[in-house]
């Protein structure tokens, strides 16, 4: 049995809340760096230099890379043998997330969904919980704009709607977002399931980042058919028009009914921030 303490948890999702909001990944700048050898617009390669200096200046300075520093979302995998101490793992984050908005001094977004009054620290979190054997214990912290979470989209398709009927909505739901959802995106699907479970597969799909490669080859080669697809819509780097609107395309699936075809589609805007702790 692995033992650890709350507290532990607390101190870790507050510097990855910070962290996440004012330093780009590695991936993130490669993936910049790539998507303008790619572009072939001048003013969507001018974006993209500008979201490169825009991450770097955030990095500095230490000032979130966007004034939207969103909602945070938590995935925890939580071994079996694994035992919180002196708290609870759920107040733990919720801990994290208020002292990160409030130390980082970060735009509180949560609020009220009817009054639309401010809970002014930013919590609560939205958290998913997946137990997995052994004394391991993973969080994936993931503050997410609204801007690209209001364009992602739930659709109930029919069985006889296949591959082709996924594609459609898939780009339907890309060219509805357009400029709005702050492209080039990364972009999350989730096939099967069930009402609830394809936009959660979606979303964590996004946890993948812009090179995380699918282990199923089948699925990799359905990803690269839409990316491509994607790109030739040419609504390019911040809507400006260009041959990279999106960075990467990720799918996750699971079986489903006879009698369904769920289909859920997550956008992520360009300051794609996803933190991973691991105990």
């Amino acid at each position: 049995m692995k033992n650890i303490s709350a507290k532990e948890i607390e101190e870790k999702v507050k510097d990855a809340v910070i962290k996440a909001n004012i330093e780009i990944s590695e991936d993130m700048k490669r993936a910049f760096e790539d998507a303008l050898k790619k572009e072939e617009s001048e003013i969507g390669k001018e974006i993209i230099k500008k979201l490169i200096e825009n991450a770097e200046i955030a990095k500095k300075e230490k000032i979130p890379m966007c004034q939207d520093t969103g909602i945070v979302s938590v995935f925890v995998e939580m071994g079996q043998d694994v035992r919180i101490v002196a708290g609870s793992i759920y107040e733990a984050i919720c801990n994290g997330v208020r002292r990160g908005y409030e130390e980082g001094y970060l735009r509180k977004s949560v609020c009220h969904p009817l009054t639309r009054e401010n809970t002014r620290d930013n919590t609560p979190p939205i958290v998913h919980y997946e137990i997995c054997d052994g004394e391991r214990l993973t969080l994936w912290v993931f503050p997410k704009g609204g801007g690209a979470e209001n364009k992602s989209r739930l659709y109930m398709l029919l069985p006889t709607d296949g591959w082709e009927g996924i594609k459609k909505v898939v780009l339907n739901t890309v060219k509805e977002a357009g400029a709005s959802a702050c492209p080039p995106f990364i972009i999350g699907v989730g096939i099967g399931g069930n009402f609830e479970t394809a936009p959660l597969l979606a979303k964590k799909a996004l946890l993948r980042g812009p090179y995380g490669k699918n282990s199923d080859p089948k699925l990799e080669k359905m990803e690269k058919e839409l990316l491509e697809e994607i790109n030739k819509i040419g609504i390019g780097p911040q809507g400006m028009g260009g041959k990279v609107t999106a960075l990467s395309v990720h799918i996750n699936m699971m079986p489903c009914h006879i009698a369904s075809l769920p289909v859920a589609v997550n956008i992520q805007c360009h300051s794609h921030r996803v933190i991973k702790i691991d105990f």
